[in-house]
């Protein structure tokens, strides 16, 4: 075994992983399941028909907690996300990111209110960079704790539902998007009607040690499966969503990430509490003035998938290059090469079409509208 692989961090599931046949690849820093015997075709179309069970516990859970209550921790978070914060009932849960000075993103996390406090879920590639953020920015009252000693999974699917309510039969009552502390023998469970492929499902935050035995347990039952990081890729894809270091990053504001919904009105111009965020300057004008880009959904004419680095063109012709691929791969459901990207605002409009260079050829690309495959959250 090689250096590197033996630097490689393990989640609590690791074992597990292996008893289900998995094979593990390095992902920021961590052994992990990028597929099990099935396929990742097979598995993302389980997904889609039943429910999969997926290992997030490489992701960062961190927990901030003020004397002086969760109003105050509220205001303090907001002045490092352009987020509503303080609108954030408890029991809830918001997406948000976090900006720097030139209105870059630094990471987008979720953000729930659990009433004494608000728990962030962080990328696992940025969670050593985010809390040293966090504490670095945020005031002397609030205590940026990181949790080491529970797991993450996410259940996604139409029969999640029914196969975490045999564990956990609460869960029927949450919509998405709650956030809730359910205690099962003694045992207390961080739930949220939440994930990340589009399907209604659930984020299930519990201790470390109980996490193999949960995840045994649900794939005993007929409809969960196992799923790997390959079919997390291509249903998140497929739902849309961005994938941070990829899709959004430093280089790239919410606006032109498209995903200026994450800014709730109260924050934007002429809000109650407008700006006071980094990079508030830029990304409020964009706001207002548009961007000169916009990350926009991509269909590929043909049957060749086009991947993250593909060079766009405006004509087969063109010399100069107009955007490129953010991340692309084929659709199980959708059933055809789908892919993100950024182009400027004047080849953004769905049913544009542009070229692609591929192996040396120009391929046409049609600018399409996202999600590639329809939502199914409870609302």
């Amino acid at each position: 075994m090689s250096d590197q692989a033996t630097a490689l961090m393990r989640t609590p599931l690791y074992e597990f992983h292996i008893a289900q046949g998995a094979k593990m690849v390095p992902f920021a820093g961590y052994e992990m399941p990028v597929q099990y015997p099935p396929g990742v075709m097979k598995e993302h179309l389980h997904t889609r028909a039943g429910a999969g069970l997926f290992d997030v516990s490489h992701m960062g859970q961190v927990m901030l907690t003020s004397p002086e209550g969760v109003e105050a921790l509220a205001l303090a978070l907001e002045s490092i996300v352009p987020v509503d914060v303080l609108g954030l009932a408890p029991g809830r849960q918001r997406y948000g990111i976090f900006t720097d000075e030139s209105g870059g993103i630094l990471d987008d996390l979720m953000i729930s209110n659990t009433g004494d406090g608000l728990f962030l879920v962080v990328n696992a590639a940025c969670k050593v960079e985010d809390i040293a953020h966090l504490n670095a920015t945020l005031p002397d009252h609030v205590t940026v704790t990181e949790i080491t000693d529970r797991a993450l999974l996410a259940l996604q699917g139409p029969m999640a539902e029914a196969a975490l309510a045999r564990l956990v039969p609460q869960v029927v009552e949450l919509k998405f998007m709650d956030s809730v502390r359910i205690t099962v023998d003694a045992v207390e469970w961080w739930i949220s009607r939440s994930g990340y492929t589009g399907e209604d499902g659930f984020e299930i935050s519990i201790p470390a040690a109980l996490a193999p035995s949960i995840a045994e347990q649900l794939v005993a039952m007929e409809e969960v499966e196992p799923i790997g990081l390959g079919a997390r890729d291509s249903l998140r894809l497929e739902a849309g969503l961005c994938l941070y270091g990829h899709d959004i990053d430093t280089t790239t504001s919410p606006i032109e990430g498209n995903i200026a919904w994450a800014i709730q009105k109260v924050r934007r111009s002429g809000g109650a509490r407008e700006g006071g965020f980094p990079g508030a300057d830029r990304i409020l004008s964009e706001l207002h003035n548009g961007a000169e880009r916009k990350r926009v959904g991509l269909l590929p004419q043909g049957r060749a998938p086009m991947r993250e680095g593909t060079p766009l063109f405006a004509t087969s012709e063109s010399d100069d290059q107009i955007g490129e691929i953010t991340s692309g791969g084929f659709g199980p459901s959708a059933q055809c090469p789908i892919a993100m990207g950024y182009l400027p605002i004047a080849f953004s409009q769905n049913g544009t079409e542009i070229f692609a260079e591929l192996r040396g050829k120009r391929l046409p690309v049609t600018v399409a509208p996202m999600p590639f495959h329809a939502t199914s959250y409870k609302r």
